[in-house]
């Protein structure tokens, strides 16, 4: 982790996403022109079982189609428009278009894919390019268990102590709601030897700001923001 003790990284949100549609190679390839240092995005599962990069759990408000993407098959999501002609892709295809290019910061969406998310990283040997971060403390928890190795972030949105919380998970980053940094917060979490993200931040001032008070990255939909 000491490599994020003087860097601000930009995290592409679901891609250039205020730019392309989100969560697709398309909006990935404009955030690694833009100069992100990172592609976030979101992951769950089809009907049969394959990792789909999507956030919400219907398709209705991304792509041409409705209903929840748990009950659609990876064949079904495959052929809808997720935006200017551009397909749902899977997390493997994700990886692949990004190895080497870029680095990762994978969201598990639901309970039931940390195992195999963990054995693509470690099939692609992407251990120190990928971030996996959650709401959910027991989903961190259970990537830890899996492979030890592997940097994860709590994301909050507000919380009595999320210092506290992230450390008991076993996280690397805490990640509140920008509302709620403050450089005190980020003092106290580096204390606890953690480092410190948020979300979601598209204007230049306020990026600065929060770099200026020692944040570690912002996740933006304008990775050209800074």
């Amino acid at each position: 982790m000491h490599e994020l003790e003087n860097l601000f990284i930009k995290i592409a949100h679901r891609g250039a996403s205020a730019y392309e549609p989100e969560n697709t190679l398309r909006s990935f390839e404009r955030a690694i022109e833009l100069n992100a240092d990172m592609i976030e995005l979101d992951v769950r599962y089809s009907l049969d079982r394959h990792l789909v990069v999507v956030h919400d759990q219907k398709v209705d408000r991304t792509t041409d189609g409705t209903g929840p993407v748990a009950l659609k098959t990876l064949l079904e999501l495959k052929e809808l428009d997720a935006g200017k002609g551009e397909r749902i892709p899977t997390l493997e295809e994700v990886l692949e278009f990004g190895i080497g290019r870029t680095k990762f910061v994978i969201e598990l969406k639901e309970n039931g894919v940390e195992h195999e998310v963990a054995e693509l990283i470690n099939k692609y040997n992407l251990l120190d390019d990928v971030f996996i971060v959650s709401f959910k403390p027991k989903r961190l928890k259970m990537i830890k268990e899996l492979e030890p190795k592997l940097r994860t972030g709590l994301i909050l949105f507000a919380s009595l102590d999320p210092v506290r919380l992230a450390k008991n998970c076993g996280a690397d980053v805490v990640a509140p709601f920008r509302w709620f940094i403050s450089k005190g917060f980020v003092d106290r979490a580096r204390k606890s030897g953690l480092y410190t993200f948020t979300w979601t931040v598209d204007e230049t001032s306020k990026a600065q700001g929060l770099r200026d008070i020692g944040v570690s990255g912002i996740v933006t939909n304008k990775p050209d923001i800074i």
